[in-house]
């Protein structure tokens, strides 16, 4: 997730390490934060397999500065990422966001579809954090006051998750 953070941000204009660190912290900061450990080694990646170009730029008042830009092989790789997300990008909730987050890149709008469609038809499975004799336990079945609290705001966010989920997919399916 974190490479397509930096790819799909660089995707709308080139930024140096910290205005990105920043970017990449307000996307997930308190969730998943990014540790420079993690961050600097994803870039050096990035422009060794010629997805990103860097380049210094003087600082106004500080040291000069590296300023990364997406190449046209680092946008096929966002975009071939945005076009297939991984299970995982499509199940969990944070890692989805992200896509969402960078979907408007994919130009074609069936595209953008399909993606919605594997994250509407995910949430569509009966799940539960707790399973009773193999089947999801209800909000209401809960044993106690917590867990009927996390199984009650998780039913509220998912019902209003696929609302948004299928109004988007109708204002896909118009005409552009």
């Amino acid at each position: 997730m974190l490479e397509l953070s930096i790819l799909g941000f660089l995707a709308e204009e080139p930024l140096h390490g910290y205005e990105l660190k920043e970017r990449l912290k307000a996307l997930t900061g308190h969730v998943r934060p990014v540790s420079d450990g993690a961050l600097y080694p994803a870039l050096t990646r990035l422009v060794a397999a010629g997805k990103l170009d860097q380049h210094t730029e003087e600082g106004t008042s500080a040291a000069p500065r590296r300023v990364l830009s997406l190449t046209d092989l680092g946008r096929e790789d966002l975009l071939e990422r945005l076009r297939h997300p991984g299970q995982a990008e499509i199940t969990d909730h944070v890692r989805f966001n992200t896509v969402l987050a960078f979907l408007r890149h994919l130009p074609d709008r069936e595209e953008q579809a399909a993606v919605l469609r594997r994250r509407l038809d995910f949430l569509q499975t009966p799940t539960s954090f707790f399973y009773d004799d193999g089947g999801p336990v209800r909000a209401e079945e809960a044993g106690d006051l917590f867990r009927q609290g996390m199984l009650r705001v998780a039913r509220a966010t998912g019902e209003a998750e696929r609302a948004w989920l299928q109004e988007a997919l109708d204002v896909l399916a118009q005409p552009s």
